[in-house]
């Protein structure tokens, strides 16, 4: 009898303890395979995409800038005391519309500028996607910023030019510069709204596109292919 009790009792062990190594492994983030470096840095060329696709295109609305809070484009310190001095002598409306097409020309030049980011992504390399993946929130969109602003604003900065004509902003921006510089006692100005507006326009793109980066790593359902489901799996509970 003691024979037949002491087998039983190992075998109630063994199956306890496979018990709770299938409860542990069923907590575990779930990926199919081993990752390499191409699966990853494909996974993260995907993230990014979806961020262009699903928030960088909100930019291209009307509003797109001027109604975000996140991106709006506002005045530069310059032109603070500019907006000021035409809103105290009763060119409130001037001053506003002027605002306005500034964000016009970045929701504009978005639009046109798209494609850009798009190519950027495809031909990015991820030479450490590993730690970006097991990196912060926003680890690929600071990875794209670094190795893309610079190409991006040459090919970014002619478009907000093209941008500022077609919306109209060209015009108003030089009425209203002309007209602060009439008001006696001034110090004159000349800012060059074009690259400003380039940087801001770049600068709210990557927000947007953190986003979804953000969204991806943080929520399941976000992630609408395998290949997301399979990368971002690996930095679940880092």
């Amino acid at each position: 009898m003691k024979r037949l009790f002491i087998p039983l009792i190992a075998i109630s062990l063994t199956l306890s303890g496979c018990a709770e190594l299938q409860q542990v492994a069923s907590q575990l983030p779930q990926t199919t395979g081993i990752l390499s470096n191409a699966d990853i840095a494909a996974g993260l060329r995907e993230a990014l995409d979806n961020g262009i696709d699903k928030q960088v295109t909100k930019l291209t609305a009307v509003d797109g800038f001027y109604k975000n809070q996140m991106v709006k484009i506002l005045l530069p310190s310059e032109l603070q005391q500019v907006d000021k001095t035409l809103r105290d002598i009763g060119l409130s409306s001037l001053a506003d519309e002027g605002l306005k097409l500034m964000n016009r020309a970045a929701e504009d030049a978005v639009k046109e500028a798209t494609p850009i980011f798009v190519t950027a992504v495809k031909e990015i390399t991820f030479t450490d996607a590993k730690n970006i993946l097991m990196g912060n929130d926003e680890a690929a969109t600071s990875y794209l910023r670094t190795k893309t602003t610079s190409p991006l604003y040459a090919k970014f900065n002619p478009v907000i030019k093209s941008s500022f004509s077609k919306v109209g902003a060209d015009k108003v921006w030089k009425n209203i510069i002309t007209k602060y510089n009439a008001v006696p006692l001034v110090k004159k100005v000349n800012p060059d709204l074009t690259d400003y507006v380039t940087n801001e326009a770049l600068d709210g793109v990557f927000k947007m596109i953190a986003v979804e980066e953000k969204d991806i790593r943080n929520n399941v359902n976000a992630r609408t292919s395998a290949l997301l489901k399979k990368v971002f799996a690996a930095q679940d509970n880092k």
